[in-house]
């Protein structure tokens, strides 16, 4: 089976250590399988999206020696496929309008699930009658269990409705959720392996629930430790976290493979980039990944 593997970041700012990592463990395991690895720009929350970031970060990737397999894909261009997703799920009556607040799921809501306050429904016991085009769509989820076997983490087991609720495929700005945008695009680009950080790993039961529903194949999946500061907090914008510098980009992919337990000797450290490939391409293997969710490099 063809292997095709891809590393999709959102241009939120430039590349960091922890983004280094996620995007060094796709590369490796796609290459160390003969696959093709794709790059992805997952740009759909334009509130969020920084100027010149997504040119910056495959001006990095370049400079860290990675090669893509196609063109990049953006997501802000595809909504017609995900409108299309949307209506699939609305023919299967899966998918119902929400005019609810925060403040009005805190004030009706006292269960707790992974992400917070489980929404109660309300809007699909009772459809609003406001006129009001500001309406979120949520995807009705079902009492059955949803479970994969993870390449690294093993088996993973989630029950939707008491973990989850019924999530949000659709914002009530308009724009499209990444939870809904990642399974239509993961199916259209022919993604078999998906290679990712453990802070996505919670997310995955409600994307291959989205597969199941539109009919399409679930990927293999193999989640790496996130990357944390010295607090556990996991390296981010939020967190101040430092660009990964071109200039030292050998010394960086040694600390990036040996963060995912690949045991790189000393001498690739002061390797070219090539040879650093080399390497981490003919030695990589999952199984000598951490099997925890989180890390810090010095760990």
């Amino acid at each position: 089976m063809l292997y095709i593997g891809r590393f999709a970041p959102s241009p939120t700012g430039p590349l960091h250590f922890g983004s280094l990592v996620a995007a060094v463990a796709s590369y490796c395991d796609a290459k160390a399988n003969a696959g093709k690895w794709l790059v992805r720009m997952e740009d759909l929350d334009k509130p969020r999206e920084v100027s010149g970031a997504a040119d910056e970060i495959l001006h990095t990737l370049e400079a860290f020696g990675f090669e893509w397999d196609d063109e990049i894909v953006y997501q802000s261009q595809r909504d017609e496929y995900y409108v299309d997703a949307l209506n699939t799920l609305q023919k299967q009556a899966l998918v119902y309008l929400c005019t609810c607040t925060r403040k009005e799921i805190a004030d009706s809501s006292n269960a707790m699930g992974i992400d917070g306050l489980i929404y109660p429904k309300t809007c699909f016991f009772k459809p609003s009658l406001q006129t009001s085009i500001h309406k979120a769509c949520r995807v009705l989820v079902l009492e059955n269990n949803i479970a994969f076997l993870d390449a690294i983490q093993g088996e993973i087991t989630q029950n939707l409705a008491r973990d989850v609720g019924d999530f949000i495929l659709k914002r009530k700005d308009g724009l499209f959720a990444y939870q809904l945008a990642v399974v239509v695009d993961d199916a259209l680009q022919g993604i078999t392996h998906i290679v990712r950080g453990a802070d996505l790993l919670d997310s995955t039961p409600r994307q291959i629930y989205l597969q199941q529903n539109l009919n399409t194949a679930t990927p293999h999946y193999a989640h790496i430790p996130i990357a944390t500061t010295l607090a556990g907090e996991k390296l981010s914008k939020q967190t101040l976290a430092q660009p990964i510098s071109m200039s030292l980009a050998e010394h960086q992919l040694f600390d990036a493979l040996k963060f995912l337990g690949q045991n790189p000797p000393a001498i690739i450290k002061n390797a070219t980039l090539n040879e650093v490939w080399r390497w981490a391409i003919t030695h990589w293997t999952l199984k000598k990944v951490p099997k925890n969710r989180s890390a810090h490099l010095s760990e």
